[in-house]
């Protein structure tokens, strides 16, 4: 579904030797609960692609952001029903601004209301659609 490198949680990928992986990853924010989750499975997984060695780091600087998923994760979140951040967190002016239009990943529509400002896990908010009336995670803008 969705990857790692379409969220832009990994950093960097080194081989420093045969079978030795040296990755750097970025939490989505301080304290997110899936960051070890996330580790062992990256782990897990070139463990069973040959590599022996697996070094993994945390990069905290600079902090991840929501502008570094990608344009196709941005599709993927959609497809899979989630909405994808609907601003860019580079622009200040966004702080004097209105909430931005939410359009529900499912029908489209612009006609969504929040629900909650916390979803399925606190990286999003729960929405629901006017239009087609089903509920709906936003991944919020950080």
């Amino acid at each position: 579904m969705l990857t790692l490198v379409d969220l832009g949680i990994v950093r960097h990928v080194e081989i420093i030797a045969d079978h030795v992986v040296r990755i750097g990853l970025s939490p989505t924010y301080s304290g997110c609960p899936a960051t070890d989750v996330i580790k062992s499975m990256v782990r897990a997984a070139l463990h069973s692609a040959g590599f022996d060695r697996v070094e993994l780091s945390e990069v905290l600087m600079p902090a991840w952001t929501s502008d570094w998923i990608t344009a196709e994760g941005r599709d993927k979140l959609r497809e899979y029903g989630i909405a994808p951040p609907a601003e860019s967190v580079a622009s200040p002016g966004r702080m004097w601004r209105a909430a931005p239009v939410i359009a529900c990943p499912r029908c489209g529509s612009v006609a969504t209301q929040p629900i909650s400002e916390f979803g399925s896990t606190p990286c999003k908010a729960l929405y629901r659609c006017e239009s087609c009336l089903e509920p709906f995670d936003y991944f919020k803008c950080h």
